[in-house]
């Protein structure tokens, strides 16, 4: 287990989350709170983040909706050790759990009590590099979290659509640079795909893609204004800082 001394305390959503996090490794980053951000979760469902590591996701997510239960699966134990504390931390230890399993073993998540059609929301952020066509870092966490074989996003989005009830929703972000292998894979049992992009300055390429896809929607696509992080002197954009830290949802209804 990962004692006190190799961790840190450090706040998200402008300091109304604290999460302790590995000193080392993935440390959480805007990604998870631009997936919380794009989910579009109401009252009373259940939503599911599949890797969810220590939680940023989901418990961004439980912040801005009161009343949602969430599930944090996560197959590092000591992850999902950490979620489970961040989840007692915030307060939200009565309708957030976290469970250590494998996002890809459907028989492990029912018996974890995961069952399939049994989610309203899966939320994602899975590893976007080809560990078999890009150096990956050394350190095992950072490894796993960012790099995976080429057939991990297509096996997570089967594993989403068996999860979810009919109408519910998927949201991933993943890598701009790779956006049509992500559509290709949604369009196996999703429709009604909404797309958002996040560029680092204005003029810049996108680095980042947010979708959100119903499971047995329609052929529908709809493309959402971008997300600008920083304006043309670097400093933060006011839309950016309104989902970053003020907690702001992002619109990716499908048009």
């Amino acid at each position: 287990m990962m004692g006190e001394c190799g961790t840190s305390i450090d706040g998200v959503l402008g300091g109304r989350l604290r999460l302790r996090q590995p000193l080392s490794g993935h440390r959480v980053g805007h990604d998870a709170i631009l997936l919380a951000a794009a989910t579009g979760a109401r009252t009373g469902e259940c939503a599911l983040e599949l890797g969810a590591g220590v939680g940023a996701a989901g418990l961004a997510l439980a912040a801005r909706v009161a009343g949602l239960r969430v599930v944090l699966v996560e197959i590092d134990q000591d992850l999902a050790a950490l979620a489970a504390e961040n989840a007692r931390r915030n307060g939200f230890g009565d309708r957030v759990r976290a469970i250590a399993c494998d996002a890809e073993d459907l028989t492990a998540l029912a018996a974890a009590g995961i069952a399939p059609g049994s989610a309203d929301r899966v939320l994602m952020n899975p590893p976007f590099r080809d560990a078999t066509r890009t150096q990956v870092s050394p350190d095992a966490r950072r490894r796993l979290a960012h790099a995976g074989d080429p057939g991990l996003l297509g096996r997570w989005v089967v594993v989403a659509h068996a999860l979810l009830r009919a109408g519910g929703t998927l949201t991933v972000i993943w890598h701009a640079n790779a956006e049509a292998r992500l559509l290709d894979t949604l369009d196996a049992g999703f429709g009604a795909i909404a797309l958002l992009r996040i560029h680092p300055r204005p003029g810049g390429p996108a680095i980042r893609v947010l979708a959100r896809a119903v499971k047995g929607g329609d052929r529908s696509r709809a493309e959402h204004a971008p997300l600008v992080l920083n304006d043309a002197h670097g400093r933060p954009s006011a839309a950016a800082e309104a989902v970053l830290r003020g907690g702001s949802t992002l619109s990716l209804a499908c048009l």
